[in-house]
Formats: C-alpha cells, sequence, structure tokens
C-alpha cells in the first residue's frame, strides 16, 4: 500500500538568514522521504511568470515579485474562495548548485507567491485560515510553524515549537495578538498539533486549552552528514587555528541568534566574571536588539568589528580571556568551532528544544546550559546546568570547566551517549507513528 504524500511547508527554508525551525523543517522532510512518503514542499516566494523557464528562474530570484497595496486588494477580492499553487519544476537551467544544501530532498516543489505574507492579510480581514490548494494536492499538510493557512480535504498539522511570545512576551518581537489568533485557531481546529518537547506539549495543553491526546511531542534530530563526524581531527584543529589562531580546547563557544531569550548580556557578564583564560566566541546574527540585556556586546565587540575572522578581541582586563563575535560561518567551518571548542554556552531564558545543545552533544563537545524551558529535558544529566538569570551560576559554570579536565572529559562522553536518544532513527519511529493515524 502506498504511502500518504506529505507536504511540509518552506516558509522557514526561504529566509535568507535561515532559522532553527528551518533546520527543523530540513530534517523533518528528509526523515519523512527516507520513511517512503512522497514529498512536497510548498513555498511561498514572489516569483512571477508563466512559462516553466521564468516560474524556475523567479524561484531563485531573491528580488521577485513584491507585493503592492493594490495587489493585496486584488487578492483579497478572491481570496475568501482559497488560492492555488503551482508547480515549480527545477529543470537544472538556472545554475544553483551553491544552494543545494538548502533544498532538502522532495518530489516536488509548488508554490505561491507570497503565501505566507498575503494569508496574514487574509487573517486580518476575514479573521479566517486562508485555504491553498493544488493539483494532486497532498494527503497530509505538516505546517512546521503556526501560520494561518491550511490545505483543503487534507488532515493539517502544525508544529508549534514553543510559546515564547506568551511565555516570555518581553523577549520575542512578533504581533502577540495575531499570534495568540493564530495559535488559538489551531487549538479549535487542527487535526492534530506536534511539538519538540514536553515542556512545550504542557504550555499548549494549558495556554491554548488543548486536550492532551491532540498533541504528539516528537522531538527533533540532528542529521550531521558523515563526511562532518568523519573529518580527521587533526585537520578540523587546523582548520580553526588557520581562520582563527585558535587552540583546540581553549575556547568557550555560544552559537545562534542573537536575541533577548538567548540571554547574551548575562553571558558576557558572567564570562567576564569568571576571569577565564580562555576567550569566549559569539557566533550569531543580531536578530534584534534588546539595550539592557546586550549593552555588554557593543561595549566590548563593538558592531563594526563584528564578522571577522580575526583573533579574539581583548576585553581590557588585566587578567583573563578575551571575546570575539562572528556574524555567520558556514556550515561546515561551525561545526569545527564546536567540535574544538572546550564548551558551548547555551544559558538560554526559554527554549521549545535547544538544539544547539543537541548539535554540541553529537560532535562530542561539553555543554554549560540553563535549568529553564526544554534545556535540562534535551541536556538531562549530560550536561552542566546553570541558572540562566544568576550571573554568578553561569561564570561558576564556566570557572569549572575551565579548570576541571575530569568533569569536562564526563560532559564530552556522556553527551554523546545523550544524543543518541534523539537519533535520526528514533525520530523516523515517532514520526511514523504520527503520520499512521492519519493513513
Amino acid at each position: 500500500m502506498a504511502k500518504p504524500r506529505i507536504m511540509i511547508d518552506g516558509y522557514n527554508l526561504a529566509l535568507e538568514k535561515g532559522t532553527g525551525i528551518a533546520t527543523y523543517a530540513r530534517n523533518l522532510a528528509e526523515e519523512v522521504k527516507d520513511l517512503g512518503h512522497p514529498v512536497d514542499l510548498l513555498y511561498g516566494v514572489r516569483t512571477g511568470g508563466k512559462s516553466e523557464l521564468l516560474s524556475e528562474v523567479g524561484f531563485f530570484d531573491p528580488s521577485g515579485y513584491k507585493m503592492t497595496p493594490a495587489s493585496v486588494i486584488r487578492q483579497l477580492t478572491t481570496s475568501p474562495l482559497g488560492t492555488r499553487a503551482r508547480e515549480i519544476k527545477l529543470t537544472g537551467k538556472v545554475i544553483a548548485r551553491h544552494l543545494q544544501g538548502s533544498l532538502p530532498e522532495h518530489d516536488r516543489i509548488v508554490n505561491r507567491a507570497n503565501l505566507f505574507s498575503f494569508s496574514r492579510w487574509h487573517l486580518r480581514t476575514f479573521g479566517q485560515f486562508l485555504d491553498v490548494d493544488y493539483e494532486n494536492r497532498a494527503q497530509i499538510a505538516h505546517w512546521t510553524y503556526p501560520m494561518p493557512v491550511k490545505m483543503p480535504k487534507a488532515a493539517n498539522l502544525y508544529t508549534i515549537h514553543d510559546l515564547v511570545p506568551l511565555r516570555l512576551p518581553y523577549a520575542t518581537l512578533d504581533n502577540k495578538r495575531e499570534f495568540m489568533k493564530v495559535a488559538r485557531r489551531i487549538a479549535q481546529k487542527a487535526d492534530h498539533i506536534v511539538t519538540v518537547s514536553d515542556v512545550s506539549k504542557v504550555d499548549i495543553v494549558n495556554l491554548l486549552d488543548v486536550d492532551e491526546s491532540r498533541v504528539t511531542n516528537t522531538y527533533q534530530a540532528v542529521r550531521l552528514p558523515r563526511k562532518i563526524l568523519d573529518r580527521d581531527e587533526d585537520a578540523v584543529r587546523d582548520e580553526v587555528e588557520m581562520f582563527f589562531g585558535l587552540q583546540a580546547k581553549k575556547y568557550f563557544l555560544f552559537f545562534g541568534a542573537i536575541e533577548p531569550k538567548k540571554n547574551i548580556g548575562r553571558l558576557i557578564e558572567a564570562y567576564l566574571a569568571s576571569q577565564s583564560p580562555y576567550p569566549l566566541i559569539i557566533v550569531g546574527q543580531l536578530v534584534w536588539k534588546d539595550n539592557r540585556e546586550l549593552r555588554l556586546l557593543d561595549a566590548l565587540v563593538p558592531e563594526g568589528d563584528t564578522g571577522r575572522l580575526a583573533p579574539p578581541r581583548s576585553t581590557g582586563r588585566k587578567k583573563g580571556g578575551s571575546i570575539m563575535r562572528v556574524d555567520y560561518l558556514p556550515f561546515s567551518l561551525l561545526t569545527s568551532m564546536i567540535r574544538c571548542a572546550r564548551a558551548v554556552v547555551f544559558p538560554s531564558l526559554y527554549e521549545g528544544f535547544g538544539l544547539p545543545i543537541l548539535e554540541a552533544m553529537q560532535l562530542g563537545t561539553a555543554v554549560i546550559t540553563g535549568t529553564e524551558g526544554a534545556n535540562p529535558e534535551v541536556a538531562g544529566d549530560a550536561a552542566l546546568l546553570v541558572d540562566p538569570y544568576d550571573v554568578q551560576s553561569i561564570a561558576s559554570g564556566i570557572r569549572t570547566l575551565t579548570y576541571d579536565d575530569d568533569m569536562l572529559a564526563h560532559y564530552e562522553q556522556a553527551g554523546r551517549a545523550r544524543a543518541e536518544l534523539f537519533s535520526p532513527e528514533r525520530y523516523a519511529e515517532r514520526l511514523q507513528a504520527l503520520y499512521a493515524k492519519f493513513s
């Protein structure tokens, strides 16, 4: 018996900077494909053109077709009847080898220009989700983010990673009223809700008044390419030293989006208080800035100096290490940085899952993380837990792993074992059980 076709949205996959949710969507598509399901990727990029070639060109063109007030009004006149996406065939006429890693395994790509941005206008105008259909649609639509879109005559599953906009409203820029409206409609109308931790499941059940049986926690998985995992240790060390002048196991690393919930302000204060002689490297793009939390970032690492592949900047103290911030690293270089770090420090205030914890553990690097949100659920006893609201607690964790080599080795080994609980194989089993309910 043929397995049902599954649609996975490309909302986050199409974002220039990428997100943790983009990683989730990419891994999800890979696992679903491995389970034997045909996979459609539904995008909402600003492509135009009726010919096959122009459709392909538009799909890869970052400028694309932009919505105007007149086009929004025109589309609103017919959107209550729904909208249609159409297939984009990638023939290879457009040279896009550099984007191969951003497109997950799939059978078809379908697109409706500005689908996700326009769906918000539709919601505001009519108070309803926008119906999107296409030829030979999937039987299951798996939306990887709460968005006001649904597919008629299909089982609509929505992944809600967390309710941070409601739990920590000061830590996100989301329109809280709109987020709540979408989340409540999903709670009432979705065929099922998927989440990635028990912490998030409890939040969804309690804050959105959802029956527990309608929410499934699949957790997440990290699928690192074998060529990354099998790289020669000496080659990795040489790469990090060549690019950054850093010695393996002699620097601490934070990587991820720089935003208030990541707790960068307290991390920097804690690092300064720790007096560790090893540098702190911060890798991540500035999503948005809360002056109270991130004031030290600009003071110690001026914005004009970020993103340079250069030795760490001195903090100006008589004792201790230094700090460097890099906006972006290619994936292969980032994994080398993780592997060679003494420890990854990830003291975020709240996470629905905390993917950097798992990525570091799989690469055999010790982790310092916080006691809030899903972080301790993912880390278990395989990471050094600290109070993310207490600077001295974070500083103590950094000091401990600066000088205690035995504890460092313990967390490296324990982390590898912990990562096995979130293996792609176990993730696939959970997904298979989920989709079986709608087959």
